[in-house]
C-alpha cells in the first residue's frame, strides 16, 4: 500500500483510451486556476485599450495572449490523457508550466503597452513564460517516447515541434527584432506548433487519448473561461451601485443580463455530448478541440466588453454607447457561430432551421446595437444580447432536441 501511494517514477506506456470513468485529477484542477487569472488579465487590458480607443492594439494583444495561454493549456491536457501516470516527474512538470503562465500573465501588460507605443521587445516576458510553459511539455513527451516505443513516431513529432517552435521563441525574445517582424516570425512558430498535433495523431499513429477526458477538459476550460463574464458583471454592477445613482433598475438589469449570457453560454456550450461523438468518431477531434480556441476566446472576450462597460458607467472610457454595446456583442456573435461549426463538424447536423435561428440571433444581438444608437441605456441593450443568447436554448429544448437525438442514435453516429 504504502508503495502504491508513494508518487515514484513510472514507465509513461499510456493510458488505455477506452479507461472507464477517466475524469479530471485534483493536479489538472489546480493547473486550471492559474488560466484564471491569466485569461483576466487579457480581458483586463483588452478592455482598457479598448476602453482608451485603442481597440486594434486590444484585439491583437488579446488574441496573442489568449491563443498562447489556451495552447498551452490543450496541449497538457491532450499528454495527460494519454500518459499521466502522476508520478513525481509529471507534477513538477505542470507545476512548472503553473509557473509558466503565471509569468505570461505578469507580461501581459508590458506586451499591450508595447504595442500601442510601437516599441520593440516588449513581449520578452511573454515569450519567456511561454517557453517556461513549453520545455517541460516538451521533456515529458520525449519521456513518453523513451518509453513508448510503439507510439514513438507520434510522441516524437510532439517532441521536435514543440522543442523546435521554443528555440525560435527564445531566439525571438534574444534578438527583439521590430514588432511586424516579431508577430509575423512568432505566428509561424504558431504554425509549427499546432500542425504538430496533426501530423502525430493522424500520420504517426497516434496517441491512446481519452475521449470522455478531453471533452470534460475542454469543458472545463470553457467554465474557466465564463468566469471572466461573472467578474465582467461583477465590475459593471459595481460601477453602477457605486455611481450616483445606487442601486437602481439599471444596476438590476446590468446584473440579469451580464449573469444571464454566462449561464446562456454554458448552457448552449454543452447542449451537445462531445464525448459521445469523439468515441466513435476521433478523427472529428481536430476541428472540435482547435475551435475552443476561438470558442475561449470569445467568453472571455465578452467578459472583456463588459469590463468595458463598467469603465463607460464610471466615465473613464473614450468610446460611445454604441461601441461599447459592440464589444459585447461582437464576441457573443463570434461565439454563437463557431459553436454551431463545431456542432456540424462533430456531429454532421444541419438543416436551414439551424442556420436561420444563428442568423436570428445575430439579428436580435444587432437590434440591441440599433437601440443603443437610437437613445436607450446600455443596461437595456445588454439585457437585449442576453435574450438573444436564450433564443438558441429555448429553441433547443422546445424542438431542436429531436434533431440532435436522431443524429446521435447508434445507427445514424456510426455511419
Amino acid at each position: 500500500m504504502a508503495t502504491e501511494l508513494a508518487h515514484r517514477r513510472r514507465s509513461l506506456v499510456g493510458r488505455s483510451p477506452d479507461e472507464q470513468h477517466r475524469t479530471a485529477t485534483p493536479l489538472e484542477l489546480l493547473y486550471d486556476l492559474v488560466f484564471i487569472v491569466a485569461f483576466g488579465q487579457a480581458a483586463d487590458e483588452l478592455a482598457h485599450h479598448v476602453a482608451a480607443g485603442r481597440p486594434v492594439v486590444g484585439l491583437v494583444g488579446f488574441s496573442l495572449g489568449v491563443v498562447l495561454i489556451s495552447w498551452a493549456w490543450g496541449s497538457n491536457t491532450w499528454f495527460a490523457s494519454a500518459y499521466d501516470e502522476d508520478d513525481w516527474i509529471c507534477r513538477l512538470t505542470t507545476m512548472v508550466q503553473m509557473v509558466g503562465v503565471v509569468i505570461v500573465a505578469l507580461g501581459l501588460p508590458e506586451m499591450f503597452a508595447a504595442l500601442a507605443g510601437g516599441e520593440n521587445g516588449g513581449y520578452g516576458i511573454v515569450v519567456g513564460g511561454y517557453v517556461v510553459m513549453r520545455v517541460p511539455m516538451a521533456v515529458q513527451w520525449l519521456r513518453a517516447a523513451r518509453n513508448d516505443p510503439v507510439r514513438r513516431p507520434a510522441l516524437m513529432t510532439y517532441f521536435w515541434t514543440i522543442a523546435s517552435a521554443q528555440a525560435g521563441w527564445t531566439s525571438l525574445a534574444a534578438i527583439a527584432p521590430p514588432l511586424p517582424a516579431a508577430t509575423a516570425v512568432g505566428v509561424a512558430l504558431l504554425a509549427i506548433e499546432t500542425v504538430g498535433p496533426v501530423i502525430a495523431q493522424r500520420g504517426k499513429g497516434g496517441t491512446p487519448w481519452n475521449a470522455d477526458h478531453v471533452a470534460e477538459r475542454y469543458g472545463l476550460l470553457v467554465i474557466v473561461a465564463l468566469g471572466e463574464v461573472v467578474l465582467g458583471t461583477v465590475a459593471a454592477v459595481s460601477a453602477t451601485v457605486h455611481g450616483p445613482a445606487g442601486w437602481s433598475i439599471d444596476a438590476a438589469v446590468t446584473a440579469t443580463a451580464g449573469i444571464g449570457l454566462a449561464l446562456a453560454m454554458w448552457w448552449m456550450y454543452f447542449t451537445v455530448p462531445s464525448a459521445l461523438v469523439l468515441r466513435v468518431h476521433r478523427e472529428r477531434v481536430f476541428f472540435w478541440s482547435y475551435g475552443h480556441h476561438v470558442i475561449v476566446g470569445a467568453i472571455v472576450a465578452v467578459g472583456a466588453g463588459l469590463h468595458v462597460a463598467a469603465l463607460h458607467l464610471e466615465h473613464d472610457s473614450q468610446i460611445g454607447t454604441v461601441p461599447t454595446v459592440l464589444t459585447v456583442a461582437v464576441p457573443l456573435v463570434i461565439f454563437v457561430w463557431m459553436l454551431y461549426a463545431q456542432w456540424k463538424t462533430l456531429v454532421r447536423l444541419s438543416n436551414r432551421r439551424h442556420l436561420g435561428l444563428i442568423i436570428g440571433t445575430a439579428a436580435v444581438t444587432a437590434l440591441a446595437v440599433v437601440l443603443v444608437a437610437a437613445g436607450v441605456s446600455i443596461a437595456l441593450g445588454l439585457a437585449v444580447i442576453a435574450v438573444a443568447a436564450v433564443l438558441p436554448i429555448a429553441w433547443f429544448e422546445l424542438a431542436g432536441h429531436r434533431d440532435l437525438a436522431a443524429a446521435l442514435a447508434p445507427q445514424a453516429l456510426s455511419g
